[in-house]
């Protein structure tokens, strides 16, 4: 990768779509998908900062904080500054993510924030009933079906799941407190109920560190010469020869479903 000789160069990853779901029209963020991107990306030679270009609604907890994680290392190692700009939202999972960077920028209408846990399914177990239809379920160990979505809904499995939930949110809110520190600014009551809000009243409470848009931020902070070059995912030689073909592994209803849960992530933010 070239540059003009003697340029400030900051690096680019962009990082959208739900964290955790992959499905082959949509790749999402994992840390399989991402890794060697950011190893490219802070790899680069004498680079000014690394710039984290974030668009997502959240997903996967562990994803989540596995890419915060490795984002985290990199910076350290390499002793680099790193710049998180939020496009449309960096929700959930997604503000975990941006709470690596050293600086958050955000658009006025950026959504931010929803630093809770949410579990969503279905109860099937009136619709079977009505069908006729007798399931049969043999298991070793008395747990192992809790939260079933073809049996009723048992208050002890609600509890386990509740408990668990508040394990999780603890651990999330205790990364952003050491991610932002003393710069938030509203009560915990309300930083921390899983609300979001546009960019404007998330800098209020100290959420987000600056209103801004990438190229005049870093040109701003670097000079007009700034290179931003894109590291990007290497395509394959079938998906260049074939554009607009997707392969969808002989399993089109695990992609259906991946797609739908997507879209339902994204519809929370009104996008």
């Amino acid at each position: 990768m070239r540059f003009l000789r003697g340029a400030p160069t900051v690096p680019v990853v962009r990082l959208t779509g739900p964290i955790g779901f992959s499905t082959p029209l949509s790749p999402g963020i994992t840390l399989a998908t991402t890794a060697r991107l950011l190893e490219r990306a802070f790899a680069v030679k004498n680079a000014k900062a690394v710039a984290l270009v974030i668009n997502s609604p959240g997903g996967s907890a562990v994803q989540s904080h596995l890419v915060y994680q490795r984002i985290r290392m990199l910076a350290e190692e390499k002793k680099k500054e790193v710049i998180a700009f939020v496009e449309d939202v960096a929700a959930s999972g997604g503000y975990m993510i941006a709470c690596a960077a050293d600086e958050i920028v955000v658009d006025p209408s950026s959504i931010v924030g929803s630093i809770g846990v949410v579990s969503a399914s279905f109860g099937f177990d009136k619709t079977i009933r009505k069908l006729g239809i007798d399931r049969r379920v043999h298991t070793a160990g008395e747990r192992k079906m809790i939260l079933d979505p073809f049996q009723p809904e048992k208050p002890d499995d609600v509890r386990r799941l509740k408990a668990l939930q508040k394990d999780i949110h603890e651990l999330f809110i205790a990364l952003v407190k050491k991610s932002r520190g003393k710069k938030l600014k509203g009560p915990e009551k309300t930083l921390f109920s899983g609300e979001f809000w546009v960019g404007e009243q998330a800098l209020k409470y100290g959420l987000v560190d600056r209103i801004g848009e990438i190229k005049t931020v870093l040109r701003e902070r670097y000079g007009k010469k700034v290179e931003t070059p894109l590291i990007s995912p290497p395509t394959s030689w079938f998906s260049r020869r074939a554009p607009g073909v997707v392969s969808f592994d002989g399993n089109w209803a695990t992609t259906l479903i991946s797609a739908i849960e997507a879209r339902a992530l994204w519809s929370r933010y009104g996008l």
